[in-house]
């Protein structure tokens, strides 16, 4: 695992405007603390520099590991994930309430492998809504 800087991670953080930048949670609202991603995991080559860094919420995080790509649910054919330096969240996935409804295969393998419509994510996002903090608004 490669050395991430203080100041790299404070500047992944301040282009996210402290959002999980694949589920939208802000880091003020969660419990454990944000960790940088390699969205092309180091394993896969993929390089510790800002363009392939993000900021994501240990759930995220976590589900994702290292991997870049899955089965599409819904085809069954290899999709890579969402990748949040290239592509648009919006053109990828929609809210539905509190729920996150994939648009693209590269939607529906995220929103499967990172397990972001889980029931206890979904009614965390609940609450948030009603809070009015969700979702969390990234600054790019």
């Amino acid at each position: 695992m490669s050395y991430i800087s203080a100041s790299l991670r404070r500047d992944v953080t301040k282009r996210a405007g402290g959002c999980c930048e694949y589920c939208r949670l802000s880091r003020e609202d969660h419990v454990l603390p944000f960790e940088i991603d390699h969205i092309v995991s180091e394993k896969h080559l993929g390089p510790t520099q800002m363009d392939n860094l993000c900021l994501s919420c240990w759930d995220c995080n976590n589900a994702k590991g290292s991997d870049v790509a899955a089965a599409d649910p819904l085809t069954g054919n290899a999709s890579l994930f969402f990748h949040p330096r290239r592509q648009l969240w919006e053109s990828h996935f929609r809210l539905d309430d509190a729920q996150i409804i994939p648009l693209t295969p590269e939607g529906r393998v995220t929103v499967f492998v990172l397990q972001l419509n889980a029931p206890e994510r979904v009614q965390e996002r609940e609450m948030l809504i009603e809070l009015g903090s969700y979702p969390c608004r990234l600054t790019e």
